[in-house]
């Protein structure tokens, strides 16, 4: 997952004024409650397969412990202390500390909606509300299997020692969102730019980090997210250093408008942009196949145009 600099701007941004009328009364009434569970399909190892790339690029940066090297959970300080104390969650297959009890559909609820088996939503957690139910059942099936990730691990996750601000804006802005109508599959091939994009706003959700803001971000229709792709959304890399996200709409001036394929593919697999090398939080998608590269650049072809000059390497200039 993405660590995404925005917990000054939940603070001071349009919700400030609805969340201090009402602050201390969620925080004597608890967390908030959802729920909307939904069918899965059956493991195979076809499933496990896809299931273990996409929790590998989409899960293991913040789950994984560096001490016990599973999906145990870790702390994260990147998302700063305005909301409290966060740690991810243990997903290993361990039956008390992990989800090894949860049942399929607790997951995938989960995944879609950000809502856990209680109902109550997970903070931090971002909600892949468009997943197919093809890639949201290989999720599960890898999380189920044995694999030295999953392997069950008897740690407990802290409990979220969250702020009454945190409770807050888990009634607003960071609440569960409702299920919407997503795809069974994922498009073909064949159709790059709908596969394209729905890469980009469900599978590998690409939107999220380059659009504008979180604060913005529209996670039941991300086309609709304010400066949709345009870049200029303020992250944290690895050593807690401020960058901005890269406009990767086609502009030629200050987007992707002058790049080659070849060019895109070499800087979304391997880090290399013809500026340079890529920095994190930006990961490199290495096991991207050559049909899903060529289905992202068809798609962000379609992207209305965004002028918006972004740092070339990511990184928030000195004043």
């Amino acid at each position: 997952m993405k660590k995404p600099l925005h917990i000054l701007g939940l603070v001071i941004g349009m919700l400030l004024l609805a969340v201090a009328g009402f602050a201390a009364l969620i925080n004597k009434r608890g967390n908030p409650t959802q729920q909307a569970p939904t069918a899965v399909r059956p493991s195979t190892p076809k499933r496990v397969l896809q299931g273990e790339k996409i929790v590998a690029l989409m899960c293991v940066h913040c789950h994984r412990n560096p001490s016990t090297k599973t999906l145990s959970g870790r702390p994260m300080p990147d998302l700063g202390t305005d909301l409290g104390n966060l740690h991810s969650a243990n997903i290993t297959k361990h039956p008390q500390f992990g989800i090894g009890q949860w049942t399929d559909q607790q997951v995938v609820t989960l995944l879609r909606t950000g809502a856990g088996p209680d109902g109550r939503p997970r903070l931090g957690m971002p909600r892949f509300a468009y997943l197919s139910d093809e890639d949201a059942a290989s999720i599960v099936a890898f999380l189920r299997a044995d694999n030295p990730l999953t392997r069950a691990t008897a740690q407990a996750s802290p409990p979220q020692k969250l702020s009454p601000l945190a409770k807050s804006l888990m009634t607003t802005a960071l609440k569960p969102i409702p299920p919407v109508k997503h795809l069974a599959d994922a498009p073909p091939a064949s159709r790059p730019v709908a596969l394209g994009r729905y890469l980009v706003i469900a599978r590998y959700q690409c939107y999220f980090c380059h659009s504008k803001s979180l604060n913005t971000n529209n996670e039941s229709n991300p086309e609709l997210s304010k400066g949709y792709l345009g870049g200029g959304d303020k992250m944290l890399d690895d050593d807690l250093n401020v960058r901005i996200s890269r406009n990767i709409t086609m502009d030629p001036i200050t987007g992707l408008g002058k790049w080659s394929e070849e060019q895109f593919s070499k800087a979304v697999k391997f880090g290399m942009a013809p500026s340079g090398i890529l920095h994190g939080p930006m990961p490199k998608f290495s096991t991207l196949t050559d049909e899903e590269v060529h289905a992202l650049w068809a798609y962000l072809k379609t992207v209305p145009r965004i002028k918006n000059a972004t740092p070339e390497d990511g990184v928030v200039p000195n004043k």
